[in-house]
C-alpha cells in the first residue's frame, strides 16, 4: 500500500523554487489501481517520482506498507514512458538487471515473468532486434522480477500505436489483477486512465492539486472498452478536464 499526505513537491531554493505539488492526498491499497491525469507539466511526473522514492517531498509525507518512505524501495517498481534497456545486454540480462545489481535480492531469475509476457522466445535477442511493443514488455519483466507490491508507471505507452497500446493495456490488466501490486499511472490518455484505473484523480494545472476523483468501479470487467460505463467514465473525465 501507498500512502500520501499533504506532499508538496518544490524544485529549486526560496525565492526561486517552483512547486510542482501542493498539498496531495492519496492512498492505494494492494489490488486497488489510481490513475493521474491532467493538463501537460501539471506535476503528476513529479508526484509519481516522489512515490518511487526519487524525489524528496518539501513538507508531506509518504508511507509505504506502513513505513515512512525516505528512498527508493524493493518493493517499489517503475516503469517510465522509455523501457530503458541498456543495448548492450539481452532480453534476459535487462529483465533480470535489478536481481543482479542487489545482493538483498533473491537470486532467482526472470524466467517465468518473460514467458507469462510472450517473451521467452526471444529472451536471447537485444533491444535492437525487438519491436516497441516488445521493448515496453521488457521493461514491464524487469519491474516484476523483484515481485512489487507498487507498481508506478509514468507514460508507459506513449508514442505507441492505437492496437498496440491496447494490447499491453490488457496485458497491464491482467498482470495487476494476478499479482494485486498497488498500481498508480500517470497517463495523458483518458481513455487508458478510464480502462486501468479503478479510480482516476483529475489534477489541476501546476502546482497539481486533486480537482475531482471519479471512482470507476466498472473497471476490470470483460470487454470493459465495449461498455456504456465505459463510455461514460471517459465523458466525466473529459468533462472534469475542461473545467
Amino acid at each position: 500500500m501507498i500512502d500520501a499526505q499533504d506532499v508538496v513537491v518544490e524544485y529549486g531554493k526560496k525565492a526561486s523554487a517552483v512547486r510542482a505539488v501542493d498539498g496531495i492526498s492519496l492512498r492505494v491499497a494492494p489490488g486497488d489501481s489510481l490513475a493521474l491525469i491532467g493538463p501537460s507539466g501539471c506535476g503528476k511526473s513529479s508526484l509519481l517520482f516522489a512515490m518511487a522514492g526519487l524525489v524528496r517531498p518539501k513538507s508531506g509525507t509518504i508511507l509505504v506498507n506502513g513505513d515512512p518512505l525516505v528512498r527508493p524501495r524493493r518493493e517499489i517498481a517503475l516503469i517510465l514512458q522509455n523501457a530503458g534497456l541498456l543495448p548492450w545486454k539481452t532480453v534476459w540480462q535487462n529483465a533480470n538487471l535489478s536481481l543482479l545489481l542487489g545482493k538483498e535480492y533473491p537470486k532467482t531469475t526472470a524466467a517465468a515473468v518473460l514467458d507469462e509476457l510472450g517473451l521467452g522466445e526471444v529472451k536471447r535477442r537485444y533491444p535492437s532486434e525487438l519491436s516497441e511493443g516488445m521493448k515496453r514488455r521488457v521493461g514491464v519483466a524487469r519491474a516484476l522480477s523483484t515481485s512489487p507490491s507498487v507498481m508506478l508507471m509514468d507514460e508507459p505507452l506513449a508514442s505507441l500505436d492505437t492496437l498496440t497500446k491496447e494490447r499491453i493495456q490488457d496485458l497491464f490488466l491482467r498482470l495487476w489483477a494476478k499479482h494485486a501490486f498497488a498500481l498508480v499511472l500517470v497517463t495523458h490518455d483518458i481513455e487508458e486512465a478510464a480502462f486501468l484505473g479503478r479510480r482516476v484523480a483529475v489534477l489541476t494545472d501546476r502546482p497539481a492539486r486533486v480537482k475531482e476523483m471519479v471512482e470507476n468501479t466498472s473497471m476490470g470487467e470483460q470487454d470493459y472498452r465495449k461498455t456504456a460505463a465505459f463510455a461514460e467514465t471517459v465523458r466525466r473525465l473529459r468533462a472534469a478536464l475542461e473545467r
